[in-house]
């Protein structure tokens, strides 16, 4: 095979980069890898992207396990939250096991499902931020003003259990008010992101 900038001339080797073949004459050796001219000075010219530090967790394999209640979190090196996920996950299903008020068991299922799709998320952002990538997530900003969320979700979850074991969801005021306390929490978040924002 002749030479990609040479016909004349036997190649005796390939770029790398491009594969042309190459003679003598033309090929740039960089540690044992043939280069042709343009694509050495291509490489030379563009930055590299940092790599991750060795050890640091990969993002898409933390959104895999983070399917798996608590997996996630011990991936990324964070075992309490972990544990506090699998607490509130299993606390979750152990509630709708039970004899409650169907409103109740409404809630529990929606909470339920809001969580399960809130571990993967949150354990890809949180090994993103280990990578050093940036993240912008109203989760990820909550994590670093060391909002207690884990402990906040357990007092709830003990509330509702504690206020059904005195039959408080059985009362009639119950099944028409309910609705209120999601228009509470929604009054929260927005107040809370507009503050940021502001």
């Amino acid at each position: 095979m002749k030479c990609a900038q040479h016909p004349d001339t036997d190649a005796t080797g390939y770029c790398r980069q491009c594969g042309k073949p190459l003679c003598p004459a033309c090929t740039r050796d960089v540690r044992g890898a043939l280069y042709c001219e343009n694509c050495l000075a291509t490489l030379v010219a563009t930055p590299q992207a940092a790599s991750a530090p060795a050890g640091t967790p990969n993002p898409g394999t933390a959104l895999a396990l983070g399917f798996i209640p608590g997996l996630g979190a011990v991936y990324n090196g964070e075992y309490i939250k972990g544990l506090i996920h699998v607490l509130v996950f299993g606390g979750i299903i152990a509630a709708l096991s039970t004899d409650i008020p169907a409103e109740l068991d409404i809630i529990l299922g929606i909470g339920l499902g809001c969580f399960y799709l809130y571990m993967p998320i949150e354990a890809y952002h949180t090994a993103k931020a280990r990578r050093g990538e940036e993240v912008r997530s109203p989760d990820l900003s909550a994590v670093e003003r060391h909002q207690p969320v884990g402990a906040i979700v357990l007092i709830v979850l003990g509330a509702l259990f504690l206020l059904a074991n005195f039959h408080i969801f059985d009362r009639e005021w119950f099944e028409r008010l309910w609705p209120a306390a999601l228009i509470i929490v929604g009054v929260w978040i927005m107040a809370s992101r507009m503050k940021r924002t502001s």
